[in-house]
């Protein structure tokens, strides 16, 4: 949902997309921070971009099973 909003927010707004999406502005706005400044992710989040890359290694080592 945050693709498209991005994709259309210059055409439409994010308000006006987010009125017909589950999805508050409030949230769209706070992932754009996040996005901006991976400072502000919670520690489980940095934690899981960290271990990101091992985990697609065993993925693809175990037949992506």
């Amino acid at each position: 949902m945050i693709a498209v909003i991005d994709d259309h927010r210059g055409e439409l707004g994010v308000e006006p997309i987010c009125k017909h999406l589950p999805i508050a502005p409030s949230t769209y706005y706070d992932h754009l921070t996040k996005r901006t400044d991976p400072e502000l992710l919670s520690d489980r989040a940095k934690r899981d971009a960290e271990l990101r890359s091992e985990t697609e290694r065993v993925f693809d080592e175990n037949f992506k099973v």
